[in-house]
């Protein structure tokens, strides 16, 4: 028993003087930010609820008070792409690679760039099968919205690493 007490302890040293820290929540180095992104933007939509969810940050939504932010977050691109990549011995199609791509740069209103343009990309492959046709449509949807989540973290991410303006 106190042996395993002790072996616990070990492990709990071990892991603080490594630096092992969990990830909390992140800060920036702007209180306010205005997204530029469609109002039909799925990805956009999220990325604005994730960041007021923050607390701390202020999403502004309305372009007439866009010179009021300190960070302009422009989403130049994001667009769904799907692609065959196996087929059968008769020619019918067994896979599927769909992909999330999305392009922004960070900017100050002011044009001062804080974060050059980037490209983030998620891909996933999917079997097919033509006799459950809307399981595997349900499925691809599902997995769009998986990507675009993983995309709206690395974002949070890469927001939270700027650390001056």
């Amino acid at each position: 028993m106190q042996r395993r007490l002790l072996l616990s302890q070990c492990a709990v040293l071990t892991l603080t003087a490594c630096g092992f820290q969990l990830r909390g929540v992140p800060t920036f180095a702007f209180s306010s930010i205005y997204i530029t992104a469609a109002e039909t933007s799925a990805l956009g939509n999220e990325l604005k609820r994730t960041l007021a969810s923050r607390g701390k940050l202020q999403v502004i939504t309305d372009p007439a008070l866009l010179s009021t932010a300190q960070a302009v977050l422009d989403i130049t691109l994001e667009q769904r792409e799907k692609t065959v990549v196996g087929v059968n011995a008769s020619g019918q199609v067994r896979e599927f690679q769909i992909r999330l791509r999305v392009r922004f740069s960070l900017r100050t209103p002011q044009g001062k760039e804080l974060l050059p343009e980037t490209e983030l990309l998620q891909q996933r492959d999917i079997s097919f099968n033509e006799s459950a046709v809307l399981a595997k449509e349900t499925e691809e949807g599902l997995m769009y919205r998986d990507m675009q989540s993983d995309i709206v973290q690395q974002l949070m991410r890469r927001l939270a690493a700027v650390k001056t303006l």
